[in-house]
């Protein structure tokens, strides 16, 4: 959906408060349209920001897996090896 938007379950050590809200806001500024709502929209806009937030803690939270959990360094060398690849000219 968003490629800003990166999976933050099964991860050690887990998903942050931060990494969570940021995801929600990308999601909410996808849905929205926008990446600044006008004043008229900010109450609404930041009210959904939280109830994503919200929603995304409680997932993770609930969510059960047998893998074992990922390194966060060894996913960002793959990535970055990927864009390398991809990018290269």
């Amino acid at each position: 959906m968003c490629r800003s938007i990166h999976q933050l379950h099964n991860f050690e050590p887990p998903a942050t408060p931060d990494e969570i809200q940021a995801a929600a806001l990308q999601y909410v500024r996808k849905i929205a349209g926008s990446t600044r709502p006008s004043q008229a929209n900010q109450a609404a806009f930041d009210q959904a920001v939280a109830a994503v937030a919200a929603a995304t803690a409680e997932l993770l939270a609930n969510l059960v897996t047998t893998a074992a959990p990922r390194d966060r360094d060894v996913e960002a060398a793959k990535a970055k090896a990927r864009a390398e690849k991809r990018y290269a000219s």
